[in-house]
């Protein structure tokens, strides 16, 4: 997953990072209010790790503005020193789907991460086979089964159709792709994407008839739509 921390003390953001990475999760560190809410609107994040006290908009503001700005929103942990019930409350209040108070171990900043992470995505960790409609994904072996017939696959094909079908009816940047799939998006040209997504959405036929298409968001990226037929 791709998690945005803001605070405007690298050391904390090192310190969260290490515990993101450590969970198998991507994270992109921003120093104040201003830079991440310009990166929500043109990016995609499964999770912002906010802080309250930060130049530009605050955390308190940020969360303010994503209600309003922000149309696929995703969620927020609140990590800050402020501990007063009414901050708590305001946050909450707001949108912040947690409120973690300075210092936490990191073992429970993990856990609370994961916590939210597994609900905004549906999807438990330990599904090793999931369906979608007519379409079977086994995860192990990296297969996709539709309507009994098994589709070939490379393993990069295999994990950018199981992000999208993870993420279905979400728009997803190309950054987010790429980094999510490729793990880097710094020698990825944006030709290697579009063949991929063109090759998936050709061998498994995602049409309204079988349920599903993929859409581009012309200058964003792209979001795997159910259609009538899709479960």
């Amino acid at each position: 997953m791709r998690i945005a921390i803001a605070d405007d003390d690298k050391d904390v953001v090192d310190y969260l990072g290490n515990i993101a990475e450590g969970q198998g999760h991507v994270f992109v560190p921003f120093a104040d209010g201003d830079s991440l809410a310009n990166a929500l609107l043109r990016d995609t994040f499964d999770l912002v790790i906010l802080d309250w006290n930060m130049p530009g908009k605050t955390g308190l503001q940020i969360l303010e503005w994503m209600n309003e700005s922000v149309d696929e929103r995703p969620p927020v942990m609140m990590m800050t020193g402020r501990t007063a019930k009414k901050d708590i409350s305001d946050a909450l209040n707001a949108g912040a789907d947690d409120y973690v108070t300075k210092p936490e171990d990191p073992n429970v900043i993990a856990a609370r991460i994961n916590a939210i992470l597994r609900r905004g995505t549906g999807i438990s960790t330990m599904e090793t086979t999931v369906q979608h409609g007519d379409y079977v994904l086994d995860r192990i072996e990296q297969k996709v089964r539709h309507k009994q017939n098994e589709i070939a696959l490379t393993a990069k094909e295999f994990e950018l159709i199981d992000l999208m079908f993870r993420n279905r009816d979400r728009t997803l940047s190309r950054r987010y792709i790429m980094e999510t799939v490729w793990r880097t998006n710094a020698h990825l040209t944006t030709r290697t994407l579009d063949m991929h997504v063109s090759r998936v959405r050709s061998k498994l036929s995602l049409t309204p008839e079988n349920g599903f298409r993929i859409f581009t968001v012309f200058g964003y990226g792209y979001r795997l739509e159910t259609l009538t037929n899709g479960a």
